[in-house]
Order: structure tokens, then sequence, then C-alpha cells
């Protein structure tokens, strides 16, 4: 193996106690963020809602979210530790008082200064201030440490990487795209369960849609009673089954008298057989799912598709489906998607199939059957995440690293996928049915209210977008 150096940066070199001299100073910068605060409470333990919640924060004395003030005192401990005096420092006590509070984007000057020295047992002490960027004193205390005696120069160590995924703060993110809009007018089929029922109840509230629900009238006021729920302001159309739910749902959209659908506790296959009977609900296209995901070590949104719906599509299937989900991602605010064509490997093989068509797939846009996207593919799926991962196998893409959407080979794949990415990489997921007249929110049994929430802003994000006509150059085929 070779030994390799490192710069100057990556070194950590000490004051000893001969060197430090009454009156020396160190400095170090840093401005308090919303991961600071986040990260600080997830080691610490210390989740008072004071530092991470903005709804409580602003009706307290501190008139905010404030950072914890012991992460002042951290930024202390980092200075005294890593550079001065630096390695070798052995703490001994520490004095502090909070003068102010620091709220984000805050950026405070940390100030350490000798203030004595005792020969005999190396001790040293510091005085210790914080001042932020309007010149006001936050923090000020007293540190005594033990000195180094021998001089060192050390490697920098290697830490663990730290990602912070805030799936509240996403989830706001993402029901802004729908600021200002209109709730759409929702067909909930069969919300026979708590996780169905109060899914369509928290979009309410967020005024994302005003609920039609549709299902057996004593099962769904059963479920509300039993989850403590309030369908005081909800319109129940009743009928026996599930299957008769989802026939007058679709009957429904097709009569324009609902902008989106909504699944509850009925299989997939029932509710989309029921739409797919209804000729007026049909375009033209093959219907597909979007998986949309907040990926934590992601840098933006990644769409996925097919893993819901179809199976084991064949080309011309695939081409509406990675144009759905190029419609999709452009209504989502992305101008020119990328779209990653994965397969095992990265180069046409004629014994792997989807290597072939995902070639195909890339040539049908380059001559325009497919439209609005960046297509490359066929792409494993490291260098389809990874540029990285593309250029160490000399990979030229448009698409590495910067994929947008991952178009799955099959449906087994893409289900694999999605679960993963959720319950292995932490990802926090909606989903939706594209291609019909009306969008459909798809939730499984296993989601949270989180993600039908933000199933439904998906669906109204499209039914949105289906109110306004768009140029014809806007859209796909």
């Amino acid at each position: 193996m070779d030994n390799i150096t490192p710069s100057v940066a990556e070194w950590l070199e000490n004051h000893t106690f001969d060197e430090l001299a009454l009156g020396q100073t160190a400095r170090l910068l840093r401005t308090l963020t919303q991961q600071d605060i986040q990260a600080f409470a997830a080691v610490s333990g210390d989740t008072n809602p004071t530092h991470l919640d903005p709804q409580y924060s602003p009706h307290t004395r501190l008139h905010g979210v404030v950072g914890h003030g012991m992460w002042g005192g951290a930024l202390v401990s980092a200075l005294l530790g890593t550079q001065f005096p630096g390695p070798g420092t052995i703490y001994l006590e520490q004095q502090l008082t909070f003068l102010q509070s620091v709220h984000i984007g805050d950026t405070l000057e940390v100030l350490l200064t000798v203030v004595s020295k005792d020969e005999v047992k190396k001790r040293v002490e510091l005085d210790c201030s914080a001042t932020n960027q309007h010149g006001v004193r936050v923090l000020q205390g007293l540190a005594r440490v033990l000195a180094p005696t021998q001089k060192l120069r050390l490697p920098r160590p290697n830490l663990p990487r730290l990602q912070l995924l805030d799936p509240e703060a996403r989830l706001r993110e993402l029901l802004s795209l729908a600021d200002g809009m209109a709730p759409m007018r929702c067909a909930v089929v069969h919300p026979c369960d708590a996780g169905s029922l109060s899914g369509a109840l928290d979009a309410t509230r967020h005024g994302l849609m005003i609920p039609l629900l549709i299902g057996p009238k004593e099962k769904i006021l059963a479920v509300a009673r039993e989850a403590g729920l309030d369908l005081a302001d909800c319109q129940i159309l009743p009928v026996p089954h599930s299957h008769a739910a989802a026939e007058l749902a679709a009957d429904l959209a097709a009569t324009g008298q609902v902008d989106a659908l909504m699944k509850g506790s009925l299989h997939t296959d029932e509710l989309i057989a029921a739409v797919l009977q209804r000729r007026e609900l049909r375009t033209g296209r093959r219907m597909s799912h979007v998986f949309r995901f907040d990926v934590p070590l992601y840098s933006k949104p990644l769409l996925i598709t097919d893993a819901a719906l179809n199976i084991r599509p064949s080309l011309s299937e695939k081409v509406d489906i990675v144009q759905n989900a190029i419609d999709f991602a452009r209504i989502l605010g992305v101008e020119q998607p990328r779209v990653a064509i994965l397969s095992a490997v990265e180069t046409v093989n004629p014994n792997i199939p989807s290597t072939i068509e995902a070639a195909a797939l890339c040539k049908m846009a380059d001559r325009g059957q497919i439209k609005g996207g960046v297509l490359d593919g066929p792409l494993a799926f490291d260098n389809a995440i990874s540029a990285q991962a593309a250029a160490i196998k000399h990979i030229e893409s448009p698409v590495s690293g910067q994929a947008d959407i991952l178009m799955v080979p099959d449906l087994e794949s893409g289900n694999m996928l999605a679960k993963q990415l959720e319950y292995l990489g932490g990802a926090t997921g909606s989903g939706i049915v594209l291609g019909a007249r009306v969008p459909i929110a798809l939730t499984s049994r296993a989601d949270g209210p989180q993600s039908r929430v933000a199933s439904a802003l998906l669906a109204l994000l499209v039914a949105n977008h289906a109110r306004r006509p768009l140029p014809r150059e806007a859209w796909g085929r």
C-alpha cells in the first residue's frame, strides 16, 4: 500500500506548555445551522422543543428556535482539543455563563486567551468567550487544562460521515409546492382502516383536498370511532364493499366530479381495474406508478418507476412509463429531468434483454419519440447515482451522479430497490399512479401519515396541472 502524506490542512499541531504565553489567543469561527442543532440533539439526547420545534419555540421567552447552550461549549472544547493547546491537552475544569441565545444563522467567533500558567503542575487557565456577528457576547467562561509538554503533529482523524434527514422539514418543503393551489376534490376509495382514513384526514387538514369517502358507511364510522377520528366535515358515499367503492370512484372521476383518487384499504389491482374499465379515463398512455423519495445520501429527490404496477413491461410500454415519469418530474419543477435506464451492467449485452431495451429507449429519445428529458442507459445503479463510480469505469454520461429518475427493468427489481432505500437507506417516500385522466395517490398499508400526505400532495400537483392547459410543445407525446 502506498504511503500518502497528508496536506497541511490534514494535520493537527499542538502548542506545548512552554510555547504558550500569557495573553496569547486563538480563534474559531462557526455559523449555527439547523443541521448543527439536529446533530447535537441526536448525539446528546437533548430534544428540548425549544431547539427543535418551530411551532413551539416562538412562544417561549427566547422567541424562536435557538441552539443548545452547550453547542457553544462544544466549540470551546473543539478549539482546546484541536488547536490551542491542541493534541495532548487534558481538560480539568470548565466554567461557562450563557449570556445570550444563539439563533440559526448566527456566526460565532470563539476566542481563547491564556490568563495564567502554573509552571509546577503545567496547568493553564484560559479565558473563553464567544461573540456573534453583531458584536454581542453570547458566552463567557474560564477553562483549566493540563497543557501538553511534548510537541505533537498528528494526522487529522477521519470521522464517520454524519448525514441527517429531517422528514418534517422535507415534507414542509414538498408541501410548499402547493402554496396558493385550491384543494382537489378527491375520492378516497374504501378507507376502512385507520391508516388510510387518518391519511385522508391529514391531507385535508393540510388543505390539499376535499375528501369524498367511499365505502361501507358503518365500517368507516367504526374505524373512525376506534381511532378517535372526527368525520363531522366529511361526506360519505355508502357502498357495500371495496369493489363497488372502486367502481363508484371511477364513475365520479369519469364524469368530472372528482379531480383525483386515493387508494384506501383495498388491493391496488381492484382500483386500477375499475379505472381501466372507464374509457373516459384513458389517455392512450400505459398507466404507471412513480415513487418519489427523499434519500439522506442523495442531493435531490429521486423518482423510481415502475415499482408497483407494471410487472414485466414491454419496450413500447416502457416508452409510456418513462414519458409519464418525465412529465411528472417537470410538474415537480425539474426543467429537463435526467433519466437513468437501469440494468445489472452498463454495456449492451444480448443475453440481458434490459440492456437492449435501455439502449433502444435512449435512441428513441434521440429521435424524439420520448420528449422532455435526458436519457442514458444501460446504467448499473452505482453508475447512475455516483459520478465517481462512472468515472472509475470510464463512463461519460450526462446522467451519472445527477439522475432525477431511475427507470427499473421490471416491477420485481424496482420494488426491491424502493424498499431497500426506505428500510436500509432511511429514505422517505410517496407514490402516485399516472397515465389516466386523473392522478391516483397510491400508498401501502405500511405507509405512515407523512407518506400518505405527501402522496396526496403529488396528486394535487398533477390535478392542478391538468386544470390549466399547457402549450403542446411542453409535453411529451
